[in-house]
């Protein structure tokens, strides 16, 4: 088994979250969350990111998925900060260009220590099914938070808010793909800091 993993447990009066990740997976996932379409959106980032994904949550979903949401990208956050840890050797930045028919979006991402999150995506409707396309904002501000990293998402185009939403997280797994793989010619911490 890979070292560069991790198992993070959160709970709250809202929500019971556990979040497995292997860095140098395969791309496999296992997801519990019942909320469907996140679900869909989490097996992209697994397997674009080749990153092996367990996700069991449960949350207050009688009064919305928000909670649910969020906590799961904070979870997320911890789980792959803890798996990276020290940070040595890896590539840091990552970026990547996703289309889907129409639909095209870029995410960049640097695992700098500081949490930032910038998110530029409009969609054509507020509900993807019953899920709402605000909560996608929400999980990635609760990712950064806690992975402490900085991030860019753009929504370049589209008009099918499925399509960009899919974009998004694909060019998000992708992104971090890039970003945490490990890097033959580093020796140490890829900072003039010495430190991230």
């Amino acid at each position: 088994m890979s070292a560069r993993t991790a198992c993070i447990q959160r709970d709250t009066r809202e929500t019971q979250i556990e979040v497995e990740v292997d860095l140098d997976g395969k791309g496999c996932s296992e997801l519990e969350t019942g909320l469907p379409f996140l679900e869909h959106m989490l097996d992209q980032v697994a397997r674009h990111g080749m990153l092996d994904l367990r996700v069991k949550a449960t949350g207050d979903l009688s009064v919305d998925a928000h909670h649910t949401v969020e906590d799961i990208g904070i979870v997320l956050g911890q789980a792959i900060r803890q798996a990276l840890g020290d940070k040595k050797a890896i590539r840091r930045y990552g970026h990547a260009y996703v289309p889907l028919d129409e639909a095209l979006s870029r995410v960049v991402i640097d695992f700098s220590g500081r949490p930032g999150l910038n998110y530029e995506v409009e969609y054509p409707r507020a509900r993807i099914q019953d899920f709402d396309v605000d909560l996608v904002n929400e999980f990635f501000q609760g990712f950064v938070n806690h992975a402490m990293a900085t991030l860019h998402i753009d929504g370049l185009r589209g008009n099918n808010a499925h399509h960009i939403a899919e974009t998004v997280f694909k060019a998000f797994g992708r992104a971090v793909r890039m970003a945490v793989e490990q890097d033959p010619r580093e020796t140490g911490t890829p900072s003039t800091k010495g430190v991230l």
